[in-house]
Order: C-alpha cells, then sequence, then structure tokens
C-alpha cells in the first residue's frame, strides 16, 4: 500500500512547481464555542448595567412607580377626592392604611395618584430641559466664536439666577394671588419654569462633549468629503455626544419631581384639585404635629422616588464613563 504522507521535501518541490496547496483551517477559539463579536458602547453598557445591583433595585421601583402611576386602580379603588369629614386626620388602620388627611380623604389612595401627576411633571421637565440644552449644546461646541459666546453668556444669565427664586417670580408673575389657575394650566407653567431654569446645565454639559468630538477624525472626515453642518450635527455629533446628557437626565428627573414639590409647598406650585405628593406635603404643614402622618406617606414615596432616578443615574454613568472599564 502506497504511504500517501509527504515529506517536507516533496512539499517543497510541490511549492516550485507551482502546486496549489489548500489553506490549513483556522484555529478555533479554545472551548470549541464561536468567537465573540466585538460589541458597541450601548451593547458593552447594558451588560454592564444587568450585572449592578443597583441598577436592578433601581429598575425593578421604577416599573413600580410606573405602573402606579399609569394604572393606579390596581393598587386601590378608592376616590382620592372622596371627603368623609367624620375621619378628618384619623390615624392609620385597618381600613385606611396610611389614614385621612384634614379634609376626610383616604391618604393611601392620594398617594397611589400622586404618582402620576408627580412623575409626568418630572419626566417633561427633563425632556424639555434636555431637548433645549442639546440644541443649544451642540450649535455652540460646534461653530464655537461668537455663536458660542453668545448663546454661553445667554444661558448664565439663567444659570445666575437662583432656582427657587426665579421659579417664584416665574409662577407668580403668570398666576395673580386673586386667581385659582386651572389644573392643565398650572402643571404646564411648572414644568415651563424648571425647564427654563435648568437647560443652562445640560447645555454646558452637551456643549463640553461637541467640543471634544469635533476634533476626532471621524467628523474631520466627513467635513472633508463634504457634509454640511446640519448632517455633522445630526450623524457625527449626536450619536456621540448624548450619553453623558443621558446620565445628567436620569439624575435631574428626580431633583425635578422633588423640584415641583417644593414650589407646591411654596405655594406657587401645583394647587388643589391637583393630587400631587407636593400638594398633600403642602396641606399637612398645619398639622404636622397634631398628625404626623399626614406629611410621612406622602414624604415617603417622594423620597424613594428621587432615590430611584439617583440609584439608576449613577449605576448608567458607571457604566458609560470609559474610566470605568
Amino acid at each position: 500500500m502506497t504511504d500517501m504522507r509527504r515529506s517536507p521535501a516533496d512539499e517543497n518541490a510541490a511549492d516550485a512547481a507551482g502546486e496549489v496547496r489548500s489553506p490549513a483551517p483556522a484555529a478555533q477559539p479554545a472551548g470549541g464555542g464561536k468567537q465573540e463579536k466585538p460589541r458597541g458602547l450601548w451593547a458593552d453598557a447594558w451588560r454592564d448595567l444587568r450585572r449592578r445591583p443597583l441598577f436592578v433595585i433601581g429598575s425593578a421601583l421604577l416599573v413600580l412607580l410606573l405602573v402606579m402611576a399609569a394604572f393606579p386602580q390596581l393598587f386601590t379603588s378608592v376616590d382620592p377626592t372622596h371627603q368623609d369629614l367624620l375621619r378628618v386626620r384619623e390615624s392609620p388602620s385597618g381600613e385606611a392604611w396610611f389614614g385621612y388627611d384634614a379634609q376626610g380623604r383616604d391618604i393611601y389612595a392620594r398617594c397611589i395618584y400622586g404618582a402620576r401627576t408627580s412623575i409626568i411633571v418630572g419626566v417633561l421637565a427633563t425632556a424639555l430641559t434636555v431637548l433645549i440644552g442639546s440644541v443649544v449644546g451642540l450649535v455652540t461646541g460646534y461653530f464655537g466664536g461668537w455663536v458660542d459666546s453668545l448663546l454661553s453668556r445667554f444661558a448664565e444669565v439663567f444659570l445666575g439666577l437662583p432656582f427657587v427664586l426665579g421659579a417664584i417670580v416665574v409662577l407668580t408673575t403668570l398666576n395673580p394671588a386673586n386667581q385659582q389657575p386651572e389644573p392643565t394650566r398650572i402643571i404646564t407653567q411648572v414644568i415651563v419654569a424648571i425647564s427654563l431654569l435648568s437647560w443652562p446645565i445640560s447645555m454646558r454639559i452637551m456643549r463640553s462633549a461637541a467640543i471634544a468630538a469635533k476634533q476626532q477624525d471621524y467628523v474631520k472626515a466627513a467635513r472633508a468629503l463634504g457634509a454640511g453642518p446640519l448632517r455633522v450635527i445630526r450623524y457625527h455629533l449626536l450619536p456621540n455626544t448624548i450619553s453623558p446628557v443621558l446620565v445628567y437626565a436620569t439624575i435631574a428627573l428626580g431633583g425635578f419631581i422633588g423640584a415641583e414639590a417644593t414650589l407646591s409647598f411654596l405655594g406657587v406650585g401645583l394647587q388643589s384639585p391637583v393630587v400631587s405628593w407636593g400638594v398633600m406635603i403642602a396641606d399637612s404643614r398645619d398639622y404636622i404635629s397634631v398628625a404626623p402622618h399626614l406629611l410621612f406617606f406622602p414624604a415617603a414615596f417622594l423620597v424613594v422616588t428621587v432615590l430611584t432616578f439617583v440609584m439608576l443615574g449613577d449605576a448608567v454613568r458607571d457604566a458609560l464613563d470609559p474610566k470605568q472599564k
């Protein structure tokens, strides 16, 4: 039987004669598994977030809050505006878990229904703040020069105003003391007031990211190929500068919910018949010593919500920060 093995001398001779040799099989990764594809920034961040207990706990609380805000009837069948004057300031009991407020309304039902208004104000104020700040920040960071100087000085005017004082001035100007504003109108005004005084922060974050990104080779290449400013900003700057603004938005959302409660407590924010945690805290200020449960339960919901968004913001920041890798 003929030996089919070839010696090194035979192989060299075959190479000299131009014989085509089949390529050697590619080396397989250890363990026989498939080679892992490289992940992008968001895929890598999502994989990192799923391993963080802080993000898991915050996400679970966020889902609970969103379900509570969207479907409050799943948690209570009591009308939050129903008054029973025979139960004014009653302590928590088996019939009313959180007790009754100064007008005989069920505090538990009002806490559940109050989540909707507080979260809506926080989400819309955050969206408007990020939208204004991101647009202005991208324009100033990309164009620079006198455009950057003009818009930056304009933003510093709003940044220099104390938040609470500025909000009081705006809301009292729009709502005279002798008029009771409609619920939709006052909610809109609170959202606008919060956004008007907060957008310079997101503008500065986006501006810094845009200045760093426009120096990268992919932006220079796009401009060299004839891409206009709008195309460069939309397709090259925005996708690579949005992550720090998202981190700020996640943390700021909880702060804006707290800001709404602060303005309501001061009497210039949301007012009855709007049901929100801030309104409930404002209604309890005259009865804290005799009925502390009027303050404790809405304040507890507010604190848990703010901490939820702070935890999520911290987890997202750590996942998107390349220095943490």
